[in-house]
């Protein structure tokens, strides 16, 4: 009997424990987005008589084919790549046939010249899609990407990295996956063997990849093999239905789409493209891992307990 009052008390410590450890997690590292600056609203393009433009908004009616949203901070050397590859798409594109579209750079508070080489990029190209919104302070990628589809106008919405390590023109094999109703296809780094795409990364970003994967299946988050490529799109009625109930800023928020997804039974398509390792990531391999590691556990929870409640799409 003593052995059993001894193990019974140790299970008890130990959920209590656990109990306190989630609600010092879910209270100190749930995130709080913080609301627009009025400046937010606003973007810049190379429209000399309508330089400045009032956002749309995600609950309009779409006025183009495809929004382009790209989360960039400090960015100025890494992002014409990406822009001239979206220019080549949309030219090849329009070739044969029309393409309506909006590029929307979400400079989020960068030190550096992103938004004058956007800017500038766009003048000497005659771009005039191009706008861009300079956030007053970093919200984070997750942030940017938030505000920036919650501004889009397009019938399909698409997110990439600034980076341009992935192929502008797997779009199209994204684009392919889209049909009536909810739908996100996601691009994915993982299943290139079968595709025949093809993925350029070192060892220690595949190992970390590698361990971020096993643990986002053990809190819960499965059947989608690459979480985090920076290369995500989805039709207007899914966006409406996540976005607005997004609360990550940080780089975690890719895997808060995909929960959101699964909660409200949103078609998700895992699509092989073509991506290579770019220098000049913004990422620290040890602080962010754990800081990402700690805010996917809070996300779960919130939902678990209830703490976060889904808006429904009207």
């Amino acid at each position: 009997m003593a052995a059993l009052s001894l193990l019974l008390t140790l299970l008890a410590g130990g959920v209590a424990a656990l109990a306190l450890c989630s609600a010092l997690v879910v209270r100190f590292k749930s995130p709080q987005p913080r609301p627009r600056h009025d400046s937010e609203n606003y973007s810049l393009c190379i429209d000399e008589k309508h330089e400045r433009q009032r956002l749309g908004s995600l609950w309009d009616e779409a006025r183009v084919d495809l929004s382009v949203i790209v989360p960039a901070y400090n960015e100025e050397e890494r992002l014409p790549v990406l822009l001239n590859d979206i220019r080549e798409y949309v030219a090849h594109r329009r070739e044969s046939g029309s393409l309506s579209y909006e590029l929307i750079i979400m400079d989020d508070g960068s030190k550096d010249r992103t938004s004058e080489v956007a800017l500038e990029f766009a003048r000497m190209h005659g771009i005039c899609e191009l706008r861009v919104v300079k956030h007053v302070v970093n919200r984070g990628k997750g942030g940017a990407v938030t505000q920036g589809v919650l501004s889009a106008t397009g019938r399909h919405i698409l997110f990439c990295d600034a980076d341009g390590a992935t192929r502008f023109s797997d779009i199209d094999a994204l684009l392919a996956r889209m049909g009536d109703g909810p739908v996100i296809a996601i691009g994915s780094r993982n299943n290139q063997a079968l595709s025949g795409t093809v993925v350029e990364r070192s060892h220690l970003r595949a190992f970390l990849q590698w361990g971020f994967h096993t643990y986002v299946t053990l809190l819960g988050v499965r059947g989608v093999r690459d979480t985090q490529c920076g290369f995500k799109l989805f039709s207007r009625q899914a966006a409406r239905m996540v976005f607005p109930n997004m609360h990550v800023e940080r780089f975690i928020f890719d895997i808060e789409i995909l929960l959101l997804a699964r909660y409200q039974h949103i078609a998700v398509a895992e699509v092989p493209v073509n991506w290579h390792e770019v220098a000049g990531s913004k990422m620290s391999i040890v602080r962010d891992s754990i800081q990402m590691a700690l805010d996917l556990l809070a996300v779960r929870l919130n939902y678990l307990l209830g703490s976060w409640v889904i808006k429904k799409c009207p």
